[in-house]
């Protein structure tokens, strides 16, 4: 990269930062991410290294009255097994995101090397891939991964593999139209010239190029593998108990949704409080970039 574009880019980079931060509704879903993401990390290095850092342990009953309200000892209550909520909605966060993130980080791996090879390939070959890619992405993906985690037997793993086989297609089919894009600019003509292989091309000027559209678009999809991920996890499709899981957590107090309402509802609106903030921020990086285009 030359020194040029280097100072390009670092320009660039600076001016979508200042946007963003400037934007009231993107730093909320900072900030929201940030708060989730500190606790996941704590929580996760606390199981490495097997110390507690929750209020109590999240599987262990008994630790308050049976379907206790909300209190100074049991701020979210405790459930019908007598453990406290608190304790393991904090357990509970880091299966989420960790899912999210990486469901999402595959996709785009997949879903941009399928769609840049088509683009830069063409003819037969971008027809077939692309083709491919539409009878995936036309398959029901919910009931599809359902399919898969159900074959494969509950747990964290099982399911991030079943969101991975149909997460991709939408990536592949930015990713084309993002690298035809690029494809004719004087950059992409030089290295061609130069002799330069179509793989060390995507490789070195594509991906680079196109890796911002794909970010935003990835931070606006994390929102939505959370709630598949929670949809599953209430089909019991996630970890398996006693470990606890948002989704499973409402799942098995939903019964109690009018004598002890805490139980369902404070798991439910950690949900929708992650996927808000997830919104928030790729809506404001989107703007933010719109804007420094």
């Amino acid at each position: 990269m030359t020194k040029e574009k280097t100072m390009h880019v670092s320009s660039s980079f600076r001016r979508t930062t200042s946007m963003l931060f400037r934007n009231k509704e993107s730093v909320i879903g900072i900030v929201i991410v940030s708060v989730y993401a500190s606790l996941a990390l704590a929580v996760t290095v606390a199981n490495y290294l097997k110390i507690t850092i929750t209020p109590y342990d999240p599987l262990q009953q008994n630790v308050g009255p049976s379907l206790g309200s909300p209190s100074i000892t049991h701020p979210f209550g405790v459930d019908f097994l007598g453990r406290d909520v608190l304790s393991r909605v904090l357990a509970s966060i880091p299966n989420g995101l960790l899912a999210s993130f990486t469901v999402v980080a595959v996709a785009i791996s997949i879903g941009a090397l399928i769609g840049s090879v088509a683009a830069f390939k063409g003819g037969l070959f971008d027809e077939l891939l692309m083709r491919f890619t539409d009878v995936v992405f036309a398959l029901p993906a919910l009931v599809i991964a359902m399919v898969i985690a159900v074959a494969l037997g509950p747990g964290l793993t099982h399911m991030m593999i079943a969101l991975m086989v149909i997460w991709w297609p939408p990536y592949a089919r930015v990713a084309r139209g993002e690298a035809l894009r690029v494809s004719h600019q004087n950059y992409i003509e030089a290295a061609k010239f130069a002799g330069q292989k179509t793989g060390a091309i995507i490789l070195k000027h594509v991906l680079p190029n196109i890796s911002i559209t794909l970010l935003v678009y990835a931070t606006l999809d994390v929102a939505t593998v959370v709630l598949t991920y929670a949809g599953l996890s209430y089909l019991g499709l996630s970890v398996r108990p006693p470990f606890p899981d948002l989704g499973e957590m409402i799942s098995t107090s939903q019964e109690y949704l009018i004598i002890a309402p805490w139980l369902p509802v404070i798991p439910g609106m950690v949900i929708a409080l992650l996927v808000i903030g997830f919104s928030l921020l790729g809506d404001g990086l989107r703007d933010a970039l719109e804007e420094v285009t």
